[in-house]
């Protein structure tokens, strides 16, 4: 091969730059021979260069602080961080729970299961309404009160340290009983200004205008209407007057109000019932029925034959009580909750979420008899809000609750952890 081919040529300066490159004699390579041939070898140099640079040595990061592992059943920690028991104290105890009838099915399901598991801890439930819970609880006269209303600011200010613990999500359906309403299995759209009419005796007739302009697909005999209402003090009552205050707040809310215990109109044609039992006992057995009743009561209310209500929500919606319109409504409010846990839920503005939304609330008294009693009280509720326990689909799905968003669980988690003696 002659030295002045091209070829030669190519592979010379190539050879040339590489040299160059490694000795730090040449910053690039040399310029020569003719236009093609120049570029071409740059290009090569530059090849070689990018080859050849030796690297620079990369800092080395500082090393990062292990994070320290959260602790998933404390036994001791800092004054400011509560710590609830996960077990009971080895001592037998007898927990009392009274209150409300939407909560008692699951308090029932909890109660045997618990004992099962701690056979040395007997937990007795009871009904008698949520007005009775919170009653007895700020009383001392039971250990855990069930309500489906929140303490309210005047409960506060009478019985200081006297909680209530968020257990679980519930909802409230409204039923009632039409025979020949078509299509079979309807379920008939209703609003809060309608059902405040209905409660005010405004309503009277289920073919009612009104009624009827919510569901233009329905055959809607014409039937008197009856009101079914709790006689006892009942939570059902507050959510349900509640639902009627926010959505008729001229009529309903300045006149009646809510409350556990509200003063219904007086119309022909209501009936009081006691519990959620009597409810769906007593609209089963009234025609042109209709009641409020909790959600826990879902099957029984099927098993009679009650229709059920799409309900319309503040977003114009109208949504049957699932667990996907249950969480969409509790999902938006979760955030808002406070570390006391006292928060309504009713009628906000999720576009899909069902309006008669609450937390079942542990109403605790502000001591506890003694300490192996606390100790028990805090085991149990604590296994209660778990949802690898109490709050698993294995026993919520029975009543149709849904369990506390993880925000929420927390700060149940430390009230269940200030309970005392």
């Amino acid at each position: 091969m002659s030295i002045t081919s091209p070829s030669y040529v190519r592979r010379h300066k190539a050879m040339l730059a590489a040299v160059a490159i490694i000795t730090g004699m040449l910053g690039t390579a040399t310029t020569a021979v003719g236009a093609s041939a120049s570029a071409r070898s740059a290009r090569s140099a530059s090849s070689v260069e990018i080859a050849f640079k030796k690297k620079k040595p990369k800092p080395k990061p500082k090393p990062k602080p292990k994070p320290k592992p959260k602790k998933t059943t404390p036994t001791t920690a800092p004054s400011t961080t509560p710590v609830t028991d996960l077990t009971p104290p080895n001592a037998s105890v007898g927990i009392t729970e009274e209150g409300s009838t939407l909560l008692l099915p699951l308090f029932e399901l909890w109660s045997d299961a618990y004992h099962q598991q701690y056979s040395n801890i007997s937990v007795t439930p009871g009904g008698g309404g949520s007005g009775k819970g919170l009653s007895d609880a700020a009383n001392g006269v039971i250990n855990i009160g069930a309500s489906d209303a929140y303490l309210s600011s005047s409960q506060v200010l009478e019985y200081p340290g006297l909680k209530n613990v968020a257990l679980a999500i519930s909802a409230q359906m409204i039923n009632y009983n039409i025979p020949f309403l078509k299509p079979a299995g309807t379920h008939l759209v209703l609003s809060g200004q309608v059902l405040s009419e209905i409660y005010q005796g405004k309503i009277t007739e289920w073919n009612d205008p009104a009624i009827t302009a919510l569901n233009p697909n329905a055959i809607i005999p014409s039937l008197p209407i009856v009101t079914l209402h709790r006689s006892d003090s009942s939570g059902d009552t507050f959510i349900f007057s509640s639902f009627l205050s926010a959505t008729d707040p001229n009529s309903w809310g300045n006149n009646i109000g809510y409350g556990t215990s509200v003063s219904f109109p007086t119309i022909p044609n209501a009936l009081g019932e006691n519990g959620n039992g009597g409810m769906v006992s007593g609209c089963q057995a009234t025609a042109g029925c209709i009641a409020y009743i909790g959600i826990s009561y879902l099957q029984k209310t099927q098993a009679a034959g009650l229709g059920e209500a799409e309900l319309v929500n503040a977003s114009g919606n109208a949504e049957l009580p699932t667990a996907a319109s249950i969480a969409a409504e509790s999902q938006e409010l979760a955030s808002s909750t406070p570390a006391n846990e006292t928060l309504s839920m009713i009628y906000d503005k999720a576009p899909g979420g069902y309006p008669i939304v609450n937390y079942e609330y542990g109403i605790i008294p502000p001591k506890e008899p003694d300490a192996n009693t606390a100790a028990a009280v805090r085991a149990f509720l604590y296994w209660a809000i778990d949802p690898a326990k109490g709050s698993s689909p294995t026993f919520l799905n029975q009543v149709n609750f849904q369990p506390l968003p993880t925000e929420v669980a927390d700060l149940s988690d430390k009230q269940i952890a200030s309970i005392t003696n």
